[in-house]
């Protein structure tokens, strides 16, 4: 094995973690070696991948390591031996303190005491986004705080320096002839992005009588949301998309699409709406999250709001600003800031 490969470790492999471990391995000039794990069983993944690798991650080790946040680190490193002193970046997709829980899930501390060991063991940490770096110091904190005693101070402190925003790159999409009445929801239809309060505020345009068409994208459940149910209801022959589409048709409705609108409660890169944003929609995003960073006050409302949102969505069908510009986010511009991180990485081997 080259002196110079570097293992990417991916521990749940699906939607955006995918995307990026594709583009990070065959557009930066390295000779990777790509690991993975399939992205189900979430409570399983998170605690139980040290064992799925031990056996499955070859030797001679690497030169260096790339691992996702979905990785325990700490855990791998002990028991391979072999790899516990191979230089290690840690990327944060996301981090389970961030993560609103639902009514049916059990709110255990496991994932986040995970992170924690994984990044303490990491060399390097990097994030998709300042906010999912700053709720991740932060969650610690609180948690300190929470725990009956000997945890040690300001850990957030003492990771942050080692830290830095690395955003999951977007690969554009070409803008066509726009529908200025064509409003876009290109989210999962799950509690955490909130397609109730999106229902809420489509049932308000009605009313008013305010002119809109929809395109309706996104993976769905099996059984039917009620939000879009209501939709369905509330919109009929206004819906122009509805379903889980090819890469081919989402990149149409995308190109067509005046407006692209969130009610998210948790983002942390907002990856849907930096797409259609580069192909020319106008977000309409909540006051909060990553979006904070992303978009000016222009574009933003406030959280939670549907008359806000519903007023908003109904002066830009009517005026819309022009779309902000996101080509910091734009692979092009991004390819050099990871190939200098994994450089780092590599000379911190030598």
């Amino acid at each position: 094995m080259s002196r110079q490969t570097i293992w990417l470790l991916s521990a749940y492999h699906a939607d955006s973690h995918a995307w990026w471990s594709d583009w990070l391995t065959q557009e930066t000039p390295f000779d990777w070696k790509l690991f993975t794990l399939s992205g189900r069983h979430f409570r399983w993944r998170i605690r139980g991948n040290p064992l799925a690798w031990m056996d499955m991650l070859p030797t001679p080790p690497p030169s260096a390591i790339v691992a996702t946040s979905m990785v325990d680190l700490a855990t791998l490193r002990g028991i391979r031996r072999d790899l516990s002193a191979i230089p290690t970046l840690l990327y944060f997709h996301e981090n389970q303190f961030a993560y609103p829980v639902s009514a049916g899930q059990h709110n255990s501390v496991d994932p986040q005491m995970v992170q924690i060991y994984s990044a303490l063991s990491a060399d390097r940490l990097a994030f998709n986004s300042g906010w999912n770096r700053d709720s991740f110091f932060a969650g610690i904190s609180s948690l300190c705080r929470r725990l009956p005693d000997h945890c040690p101070d300001n850990l957030g402190e003492r990771l942050n320096p080692s830290s830095e925003i690395l955003p999951v790159p977007i690969r554009s999409i070409e803008s066509g002839p726009k529908d200025n009445r064509l409003i876009l929801w290109n989210h999962r239809w799950e509690y955490d992005k909130s397609p109730e309060l999106f229902a809420d505020a489509i049932a308000l345009l009605e009313q008013q009588g305010i002119p809109y068409r929809l395109a309706l994208l996104g993976p769905r459940p099996v059984n039917t949301p009620a939000a879009l149910s209501r939709i369905r209801e509330t919109a009929g022959e206004k819906i122009l998309a509805d379903g889980e589409v090819s890469r081919e048709e989402y990149c149409h409705w995308l190109a067509r699409s005046s407006i692209v609108a969130s009610t998210a409660t948790h983002e942390f890169q907002g990856l849907a709406v930096l797409e259609a944003v580069s192909a020319g929609a106008v977000p309409l995003v909540p006051d909060a999250l990553c979006y904070v960073e992303q978009y000016s006050a222009t574009y933003r409302y406030p959280v939670g709001n549907v008359e806000a949102l519903a007023k908003q969505l109904a002066v830009f069908l009517k005026h819309p600003p022009a779309a902000p510009d996101i080509s910091v986010f734009l692979e092009e511009n991004l390819s050099r800031p990871w190939t200098a991180a994994v450089r780092q990485l590599l000379h911190s081997a030598t």
